[in-house]
């Protein structure tokens, strides 16, 4: 007999981008001691550019002095992929949970992230596709639409990934995206008729459930920011 696996879903709005990652440590530290269960953070962040831990600043195609004036922040961070930007109408999910309980390695885990976003693009019309050689996240022909950066330790994952359901695709410019050159930025709404797209917060959710429903969880739990003790 399967044993129900329950998963903690966090509605969390809009957060600084360094608060969403205090509160993933503090998450991650609790999983590893099993004071927690499965969490999911979803959640958006202000305009912000992140680099994993193999620092390619290089990436970055304007001074850092000119961000402040784009009305965006830059952060550095231990996760793995390369740099990429987070803000407005874009969906992040953070995934705190345990790969050695759900019996899943690292390279199934990021293929199952791939598959949430691809089957949400389905839901919509949209083919899309994931891993290229060299070239992770999921893809609209030659477009990318959705960026996976993960960590792992002890078996507990943290960071996770961003869907870009109607971000301003401007702000990608100003960077080599994950560090693929010459390849678009694309997303949902500019991918389907406007009419099709609901309020994106129904969006956010679907992806919620397409994450579920592909890493087996059949009891979520659901908590708005106004519910959710935050204590980091």
């Amino acid at each position: 007999m399967r044993i129900p696996r329950n998963l903690e879903v966090w509605r969390l709005g809009t957060v600084n981008y360094l608060e969403a990652l205090k509160l993933q440590e503090k998450l991650a530290s609790d999983r590893k001691l099993n004071k927690i269960s499965d969490t999911l953070l979803s959640l958006q962040h202000p305009p912000t550019y992140t680099l994993g831990k193999r620092r390619t600043d290089y990436n970055l195609l304007v001074p850092e002095s000119e961000l402040k004036n784009m009305g965006a922040e830059l952060h550095y961070t231990q996760r793995g992929g390369d740099i990429t930007f987070h803000g407005p109408h874009q969906a992040v999910l953070y995934p705190i949970i345990s790969l050695r309980d759900i019996g899943l390695g690292a390279r199934k885990y990021v293929e199952n992230l791939e598959s949430t976003m691809i089957e949400l693009s389905s839901l919509y019309g949209v083919k899309a596709h994931g891993q290229r050689k060299c070239e992770t996240g999921v893809w609209v022909e030659d477009r990318k639409i959705g960026a996976i950066g993960v960590r792992i330790s002890s078996g507990i994952t943290s960071h996770g990934l961003a869907y870009n359901i109607d971000p301003d695709l401007t702000f990608f410019k100003h960077i080599v995206p994950c560090g693929i050159a010459d390849k678009e930025v694309t997303s949902l709404r500019k991918e389907v008729d406007d009419s099709v797209l609901p309020d994106e917060e129904v969006v956010q959710d679907q992806l919620v459930s397409c994450f579920a429903r592909l890493f087996g969880y059949n009891d979520v739990i659901w908590k708005d920011k106004n519910v959710v003790e935050i204590d980091c």
